[in-house]
């Protein structure tokens, strides 16, 4: 199983530039580009962002708002689009999957992403035979669809492995974890309706988008895939939901097991010790002539311990 964990932040990746060459995206380090993506951006770029590109400040700050839902807007001067995408898992979550805005700002000469976090945006597979700002939009958010469903394939994985755990376990913290991805999973459901619907207006505003034929048929398999994903996510959640009640039954069922051995375990020692103790007392008792008494006794001992197994098994205490 393998997990991708967030990299440190770094002040020195808070803008990156990009273009695109032959339908390929390049970034291009200390040179013009018409892809600007800001991570995490400072005062000083929300100022240029807002007063120099007319970016609507609550527009900007929905983009690195966790709570916000996905949104298309027009503006005079440009297009925004504010879609959910998942948050790069840390060790310190806990198993627990969380989601994260980002935004998109499509103008006549260039394209914006904010991002509140520091991830690889364009890969080559993804974004190949990319030739406007229109199709890169819509391929961040087919990449946040394939994100999601990376992270239920890896979250169907852990909950297996948990419930193995589970079932051999009398400790609450397997329980915990259940409940982290249970969680996760609600987030993820309200993500993912929340870009169906924001792709459904991509495809109702189409033509004032601008987007052309191999566009929308992209866009309908971009429909496909999120309304597969959401039914994938949801199916989980239904498992996890429903087994959850059981499986703290089985945790309480196996305490209960463990404390029944020790009752059986404690009974048995004492009931040799009861057969020596009684022979112990500082009494005339039958034996106390016989040069074998220690032998006998030893033998009434045991044979106390074989006869309560006896009945133990013919109750069937187990």
């Amino acid at each position: 199983m393998c997990l991708s964990f967030a990299k440190p932040y770094s002040r020195g990746f808070m803008l990156k530039k990009y273009r695109i060459e032959k339908e390929k995206i390049e970034e291009t380090p200390g040179e013009e580009g018409n892809i600007l993506v800001y991570i995490q951006p400072d005062e000083a770029e929300k100022k240029y962002l807002t007063e120099k590109l007319n970016i609507d400040e609550h527009t900007l700050n929905s983009s690195l708002d966790p709570d916000e839902l996905s949104r298309l807007e027009f503006e005079p001067e440009h297009i925004a689009i504010i879609y959910k995408r998942p948050q790069n898992y840390t060790d310190k979550e806990q198993l627990l999957f969380k989601v994260a805005s980002a935004g998109i700002f499509i103008f006549g000469d260039k394209l914006v992403l904010v991002l509140s976090e520091d991830i690889q945006v364009f890969d080559a597979k993804t974004f190949s035979r990319v030739n406007s700002f229109q199709m890169i939009a819509l391929k961040l958010i087919s990449r946040s669809i394939l994100h999601y469903l990376e992270h239920l394939r890896i979250i169907n994985l852990i909950s297996d492995e948990l419930e193995k755990k589970i079932n051999q376990s009398m400790e609450n913290k397997y329980l915990i974890n259940l409940f982290s991805l249970e969680k996760s999973l609600v987030y993820y459901l309200n993500a993912l309706n929340a870009n169906s619907v924001l792709i459904e207006k991509l495809k109702n505003s189409a033509s004032k988008i601008g987007l052309n034929q191999e566009q929308m048929e992209f866009l309908d398999d971009m429909t496909i895939e999120n309304n597969q994903c959401s039914r994938q996510a949801e199916i989980y959640s239904n498992i996890i939901a429903s087994l959850m009640d059981a499986r703290a039954s089985i945790v309480g069922n196996n305490l209960n097991i463990l404390m029944k051995r020790l009752n059986i375990i404690t009974i048995a020692i004492m009931v040799p010790t009861f057969v020596v103790s009684a022979f112990s007392m500082n009494v005339y008792f039958p034996l106390r002539d016989n040069p074998h008494a220690f032998y006998i006794i030893i033998s009434l001992a045991l044979s106390s311990v074989l006869g309560f197994f006896i009945f133990w098994k013919k109750n069937k205490w187990y």
